[in-house]
């Protein structure tokens, strides 16, 4: 444990003093206040008295300017971020020589790999709670409306969730890391994984959805069904439709399952307004995207950890 902490805070101190995290975090936080600004006007021109969950539209609204929501742009950012955190945790230590001369003192091997996805996920943490906080602080200004106590847990959950997801991209990199000894063949391993699982993996859906079941203008509702029940099974292959999913569902209390973008936006804008789920409701209906993404963090995680624990290290 001794050695694990020692491990942990190195690189924690590590990752808040690297130059690439203070940019990632300076531009994860331009967007995030962008789109809450573009969010919170958007509300002050359409709030009415029986308008609820108000404090929540803060971080799903998008305007003309700004074309997309808040959890759009950390869907986005997370993984560069999980990426940037863990693509060289182990493979710049062997380059360097600094990992045989590290595990000849008095340090368990696992105390390594612990210590340094610990720290990778804390530094994650921070970084995303903060953010949430930042951009409800100023929607809470400028719109001048509290949230409510059920609207604090949502975001908590969603915070949670968020984290989730940034802990599947960082284990993914540190897996990366440890499978290949040139940190740039590792960094772009990992960004060729999150540009195909961000962009390539609805085309692929789309396609093969429309090869089972074609439809047109003349196609049934049970055909539609049938192609959208195809399009989502295979497009929630990728992280990214797993976390969108939970997060529409939990910042959206009016939703009792995902639903497609265009059904997020005639509910606030066709006067489509049903009965609110609870929290609790709203938990049943995410759990299973959320031990989708904790179950893939945890199975690269162990990926890595094994092949760590086998490998030979030499001295150079």
């Amino acid at each position: 444990m001794k050695g694990l902490m020692a491990v942990f805070w190195k690189e924690l101190s590590d990752h808040f003093s690297s130059l690439r995290f203070i940019i990632l975090s300076i531009l994860v936080y331009l967007a995030g206040v962008a789109a809450i600004y573009v969010a919170a006007e958007n509300i002050r021109a359409d709030v009415t008295a029986t308008t609820r969950f108000i404090f929540l539209r803060l971080f799903i609204l998008s305007g003309e300017n700004i074309p997309f929501s808040f959890p759009f742009f950390l869907s986005l950012f997370i993984p560069i971020i999980g990426i940037a955190l863990g693509f060289d945790a182990i493979n710049s230590e062997r380059t360097s020589g600094n990992l045989s001369r590290l595990l000849s003192q008095p340090l368990y091997r696992d105390s390594v790999i612990n210590g340094k996805f610990l720290a990778g996920l804390v530094t994650l943490s921070i970084l995303v709670l903060s953010i949430v906080t930042l951009v409800a602080g100023m929607g809470l200004r400028m719109i001048g409306i509290p949230p409510t106590a059920e609207e604090v847990l949502r975001l908590f959950v969603f915070v949670f969730i968020s984290i989730v997801y940034g802990g599947f991209w960082l284990s993914l990199a540190v897996l990366f890391s440890v499978l290949f000894n040139r940190t740039a063949t590792s960094a772009l391993a990992s960004v060729a994984v999150w540009l195909f699982m961000f962009l390539f993996v609805g085309m692929i859906a789309t396609f093969v959805a429309n090869a089972i079941v074609p439809i047109d203008y003349n196609s049934t509702v049970g055909t539609l069904a049938r192609h959208d029940e195809i399009y989502r099974s295979i497009n929630r292959i990728s992280p990214s439709t797993l976390y969108g999913e939970s997060v529409q569902v939990l910042l959206m209390p009016e939703l009792s399952n995902p639903s497609s973008t265009l059904m997020l936006i005639s509910i606030y804008t066709a006067g489509m307004m049903p009965t609110p789920l609870s929290l609790g409701q709203s938990l049943v209906v995410v759990w299973p995207q959320v031990t989708s993404l904790i179950a893939l963090t945890a199975l690269c995680f162990a990926a890595s950890y094994i092949k760590f624990m086998r490998e030979e290290i030499r001295s150079t």
